[in-house]
């Protein structure tokens, strides 16, 4: 069984180090979390690559 994967960013409002679960198999996705320590909303943007490997994206969402 494969492990899920694990995508590491800032957040783009307090500059925390967040991690996020990432799942290929919903494809290129795009949501918004909350910060695990601000609570401010973040624009999450994972595209996976042909061989799987994921490039994460996060920006303020509103502000």
């Amino acid at each position: 069984m494969d492990l899920q994967p694990f995508g590491h960013g800032h957040c783009p409002w307090c500059g925390e180090p967040l991690e996020f679960a990432l799942d290929a198999s919903g494809g290129d996705q795009d949501y918004v979390e909350d910060c695990q320590v601000c609570c401010r909303p973040i624009l999450v943007s994972v595209a996976f690559d042909a061989d799987g490997e994921a490039r994460l994206s996060l920006r303020r969402e509103g502000g």
